[in-house]
């Protein structure tokens, strides 16, 4: 048995005690994906799937009733397939290593999903997650009407999984933890050796390209274990650092110029998300520098706000309040035009520089779930017009922060040629992200592996 394996159990013990009497659920695995041709996309399991049986093959499902019971239908044993796909865990060994109450093949599905759902009140499943999901559960059900002459019950109600695993992951357990600092540790190591690489390579008066630093992160992760990264790497050099989803390409890297860097590994399931933003040849210009340390300043005041008790939105609202009055003083927002910061900020007159959200939610994806809404004030709603586009906003009372949420706190601030902003910030593009744990006593900042401090980039990369 993976020593693991006891997590796993107390989290489908959580769920299933959380589906009500005569509850069921059903959750699948991801699919395979096809690339092209004969060739498949690299392998990656489901989240929910995951959280709940640490398996990580595919053409797998769960089966969880409501007594805490639990089936789990995975590939049979097969030589043949096990010699070209690799070794199969198969059904007979997935009870004592997965420690699910039985287990059986995926080829007997179809056959013992209605047996199990016949005389249910409720299936749970995760809903819109999965293509074609809703159409198998229906085709079950149909199976066990069919037998409503025969004294058989069907399930009268069909529920959102989601709603019920979303709250368990968001709140993150020590093991979680103890992954996710590790996937922050590789991930600040891969920053380091692109920073050095760039300047080294331009000191030696080599030409240098995007492509060239995407691989000393893609390097660094494998080289420590991490199995995927989390995202598609970002890396921007010059003006493309102004385009939010740039992917990593074949543009030169220049001295003088910065370089966006948006980067993480995933590790054993586990998501980071680190961005640093420094200057090429590893000496900040003086408008990059200014601009750079308004950004930094705004990150700082946005760790500020986050801490127990305060709300999802608090880091948001500190980082524009610093961008804003930053952008005012730079001439980079027309205080003519927009009036004091209270104005400008009401007025969203940051928008043109800064127009992502400061924070997500982190953990199995990089984008994780998690209702940004506090449960038990989602009646309380307002109305507002967006000053900008002019939609009808409905605005509810933001998530409460408590010890255990991992967040990220990535402000920016992107400046695009334009006649309304002063030259010398044309084409510069900063972001500075790190992913902050919620603490008892505020956060803790799990990828400072990499500096952020403009003075420590210059020394690192000087080295």
């Amino acid at each position: 048995m993976n020593p693991d394996t006891p997590i796993y159990a107390a989290r489908r013990a959580r769920a299933a005690a959380q589906l009500g009497e005569g509850g069921i659920a059903i959750v699948p695995t991801a699919p395979v994906q096809m690339r092209n041709r004969d060739a498949d996309f690299p392998y990656r399991h489901d989240s929910y799937f995951y959280y709940l049986t640490g398996f990580t093959e595919p053409h797998a499902w769960l089966v969880l009733t409501a007594d805490g019971r639990s089936t789990l239908f995975c590939q049979p044993k097969d030589l043949e397939r096990e010699i070209w796909d690799g070794i199969r865990l198969g059904p007979e060994a997935a009870p004592a290593a997965l420690g699910v109450d039985e287990a059986f093949s995926v080829d007997e599905l179809d056959q013992r999903l209605p047996q199990l759902l016949e005389n249910r009140a409720t299936v749970w499943y995760p809903f819109a997650t999965h293509a074609g999901l809703e159409g198998r559960i229906d085709g079950w059900l149909g199976k066990v009407r069919a037998r409503v002459r025969f004294g058989a019950l069907a399930p009268e109600a069909q529920r959102d999984l989601c709603a019920v695993l979303d709250e368990m992951r968001l709140v993150k357990d020590a093991h979680e933890l103890g992954l996710m600092r590790r996937a922050a540790l590789i991930s600040a190591g891969a920053h380091v050796r692109a920073m050095q690489r760039s300047a080294r390579m331009l000191r030696a008066g080599q030409e240098v390209c995007e492509y060239h630093l995407e691989a000393e992160l893609l390097h660094e992760f494998r080289q420590h274990g991490a199995q995927f990264p989390a995202y598609g790497s970002i890396v921007a050099a010059g003006a493309n650092a102004c385009v939010l989803h740039y992917r990593a390409d074949r543009a030169p890297v220049r001295a003088g110029e910065l370089v966006l860097i948006d980067a993480a590994c995933e590790l054993d399931g586990y998501a980071s998300d680190i961005t640093r933003t420094f200057p090429a040849d590893g000496k900040f210009t003086g408008p990059q520098r200014v601009l750079y340390e308004l950004v930094l300043a705004s990150q700082q005041a946005a760790v500020d706000a986050t801490r127990p008790g305060a709300r999802f939105t608090d880091p948001h609202e500190a980082t524009v309040k610093v961008l804003t009055q930053g952008m005012l003083d730079l001439g980079l927002i027309d205080k003519d035009q927009h009036g004091t910061l209270d104005d400008a900020i009401a007025r969203r007159a940051y928008f043109a520089h800064y127009m992502h959200r400061t924070s997500h939610w982190l953990g199995m994806d990089v984008h994780d779930c998690g209702s940004y809404v506090e449960p038990s004030e989602v009646g309380q709603v307002s109305e507002r017009r967006d000053p900008l586009s002019g939609e009808l906003i409905k605005d509810r009372p933001a998530r409460i922060l408590r010890p255990g949420m991992v967040l990220t706190i990535e402000p920016g601030l992107y400046v695009r040629p334009s006649e309304k902003v002063p030259r010398e910030f044309w084409n510069i593009g900063i972001r500075i992200e790190d992913d902050a744990v919620v603490t008892d006593g505020g956060c803790e900042l799990i990828t400072r592996g990499v500096p952020v401090d403009p003075g420590a980039i210059e020394a690192l990369m000087g080295d």
